[in-house]
């Protein structure tokens, strides 16, 4: 590729699932000791540190709280962020709004919608983990688009956006400039993906290898999809 993207950001809130995002910076943390000049920055509405515990875990939705967690530091807010190539969103508990079961938390979606639309047009590559997908949906940039989500979330996500094409069967999508995985690992697998696309096979074997890491090459090969055909 001729212009590949460098400048990443990654998006956090408190209730990120971890994988979601140390997966895909665990690649891109490689990718950088194979390739000069990329760089990242963590982005949320404010400095303080980003607990994968959410500020209230969601009430009946499937999963008792965890009993530990892990914090990561954003270098930017929303409003110091640097100019970005590709930006990342991950999915998490802190997605879902505590009193409205099932529904999107507005506190934690609404400023990320609103950072997904000013900085969409200049990016290179706008990309989602998880539930990540939920949270673009409510910006209206997937309407239309094939987008796949944590398969454990497809009574609820859909539900958020119906003019999503939300794709029961996929590991991860590729519609135009705008790429979605499945749920949580399912991230690593779309970051290879990525830099394959941007960088090449060869550079990908390197970086799996070196991470011992037994990449799914095939999107729709999705080992958790669901028939929803009844």
């Amino acid at each position: 590729m001729a212009n590949p993207p460098k400048r990443f950001g990654m998006i956090l809130y408190d209730g990120f699932q971890l994988i979601d995002v140390c997966g895909p910076l665990d690649v891109l943390n490689v990718l950088s000791t194979r390739t000069e000049g990329v760089s990242l920055s963590l982005i949320a509405e404010d400095t303080q540190p980003k607990s994968t515990f959410p500020k209230e875990w969601p009430a009946n939705m499937g999963m008792a709280p965890f009993t530990t967690s892990q914090t990561l530091q954003p270098t930017h807010t929303f409003e110091s962020a640097p100019e970005l190539d590709v930006l990342i969103v991950p999915g998490g508990m802190g997605s879902f709004d505590p009193a409205r079961q099932g529904q999107p938390n507005s506190a934690v979606v609404d400023p990320i919608v609103k950072f997904v639309l000013e900085r969409y047009p200049k990016l290179q590559y706008l990309l989602t983990v998880c539930t990540g997908s939920g949270i673009v949906s409510q910006s209206g940039l997937l309407d239309g688009k094939n987008a796949t989500l944590f398969k454990g979330a497809w009574e609820v996500i859909p539900q958020w956006r119906p003019s999503v094409q939300w794709q029961p069967r996929a590991r991860w999508t590729v519609d135009g400039n705008i790429w979605t995985s499945s749920g949580v690992a399912s991230g690593i697998d779309l970051m290879f993906a990525f830099v394959k696309h941007i960088h090449g096979e060869e550079i990908v074997r390197d970086i799996a290898g070196w991470m011992e890491y037994r990449v799914h090459e095939d999107p729709a090969n999705d080992p958790f999809g669901i028939d929803v055909s009844t």
